[in-house]
């Protein structure tokens, strides 16, 4: 018999999942909750309990609690109970990623009204309104396109099924 620490076997699936958090991480997502965003992407049901993404991820139960509330905070998961169980469970909502443009969606709306607003503060004759003019004009024009992308989005997956 060999003598130290035996070698875990090598788990394809939690290699993905720690190679496509650490692609969510270099894209700007905080560490644990790409950890466990990932879990929720690849499990069958579409729900876990923080004990079964603690166990999957091989971290504390408390490590999944702070990143689920990351994740819920940003709609990219709901956390429901089960009729008959004590326990929580987290899932990914099915329309995440064109709700997720949709919020997106909604804040550049905001931020062209505070440019348009700055504009009107600064004047649109001056540099500084140069500058807050065209920023308007990209945020007007990334919203229409991306409502015209989610239409688009809509009308593909209606294909899908």
């Amino acid at each position: 018999m060999p003598d130290g620490p035996v070698p875990e076997a090598k788990d394809p699936l939690f290699d993905y999942i720690e190679r496509f958090a650490a692609v969510l991480v270099v894209a700007g997502f905080p560490p644990m909750p790409a950890r466990v965003f990932v879990p929720l992407l690849v499990t069958d049901s579409g729900r876990l309990t923080a004990a079964e993404l603690a166990g999957m991820l091989r971290i504390s139960p408390a490590a999944v609690s702070g990143a689920v509330r990351y994740l819920i905070q940003l709609g990219l998961v709901h956390k429901e109970r089960v009729p008959g169980s004590r326990r929580d469970y987290y899932r990914m909502p099915g329309n995440m990623w064109d709700d997720l443009l949709r919020m997106r969606d909604q804040v550049m709306s905001r931020w062209t009204a505070l440019v348009r607003e700055g504009i009107d503060l600064v004047g649109p004759d001056t540099p500084a309104g140069g500058r807050l003019a065209e920023q308007a004009a990209f945020l007007e024009f990334v919203t229409k396109e991306l409502s015209e992308v989610l239409a688009r989005w809509e009308q593909y997956r209606a294909g899908l099924g």
